[in-house]
């Protein structure tokens, strides 16, 4: 049987070292979130700087200062940095395909900030998904969607997609389209959308609103209108311009058919 005092002599420097890595890990974990912290405030405190570049400085600060601290823990159990990049290098290609999407991602987020198709608060359709731009870091692209869901979109994903910017213009065009009968006055129908559309303070005169027949429906005539206002204001233009044209249909004597079916029925 071993002795305290042998015990003590044995195991007392692995101790000593577990321990010393565990205060490592945690004193380094805090002051690389403190120091991603501070760089995304001094980032975003700096007007002549993107506010989205705040995010990705921040997470590339943090995992540089973690590296850097996982190298010290190596280090306290006699693992030199150049020994992890010698064992790294032999690793075996199961691990170098693992690694190379994380890789694609960090080098598409490099590729994200430098030319910005998008920006944090921007609405954008990434590859097929919709949402608020919520963050953007080393790895990932964070959306919100319209009904609050979190999407985490790999930013190696995100470059190779098609990315549509509905946020980036100061002004959107606003389509819509309104079936009237064939009975009814097509000019008093299309009258009555121009002046709803001129009598609203947030439609562009220049562009000025059109308004065209397009299409002669199986049960209607499609009168299509094209309108523009700021980008801020196109959902609230299309949903009151549209409950504003059909009131104002009603009031005029314009109809918007439907769809009829008609039921044929045969004496027995």
């Amino acid at each position: 049987m071993e002795t305290l005092l042998e015990q003590v002599q044995n195991y007392g420097p692995l101790v000593l070292n577990v321990a010393k890595a565990f205060a490592t890990l945690v004193i380094g974990w805090i002051v690389a979130s403190t120091a991603g912290s501070m760089a995304r405030r001094k980032v975003n405190n700096t007007p002549e700087i993107d506010p989205t570049l705040g995010n990705f400085i921040a997470s590339m600060v943090k995992w540089v200062i973690l590296l850097m601290v996982l190298a010290a823990v190596l280090s306290i159990f006699g693992i030199q940095a150049t020994s992890l990049v010698a064992m790294l290098s032999a690793a075996t290609l199961a691990i170098g395909l693992a690694l190379q999407g994380t890789l694609s991602d960090i080098a598409a987020g490099f590729m994200l900030t430098v030319f910005r198709p998008y920006k944090l608060g921007q609405f954008v359709d990434i590859g097929g998904t919709a949402g608020t731009v919520k963050d953007l870091n080393l790895f990932v692209t964070e959306l919100v969607t319209p009904d609050n869901v979190q999407v985490i979109v790999p930013n190696g994903q995100a470059w190779g997609s098609i990315i549509r910017n509905f946020s980036h213009h100061d002004t959107r065009r606003v389509d819509m389209v309104f079936g009237i009968d064939y009975a009814d006055d097509i000019d008093k129908a299309m009258q009555i959308i121009t002046d709803l559309a001129e009598a609203d303070p947030r439609v562009h005169t220049d562009p000025a609103p059109w308004v065209r027949v397009t299409n002669l429906g199986d049960s209607s005539v499609d009168l299509t209108t094209r309108i523009w206002c700021d980008n801020a204001e196109y959902w609230n233009v299309k949903f009151e311009l549209t409950k504003a044209v059909k009131e104002a249909f009603d009031a005029g004597g314009i109809s918007i058919p439907y769809p009829h079916s008609v039921e044929i029925k045969k004496d027995a």
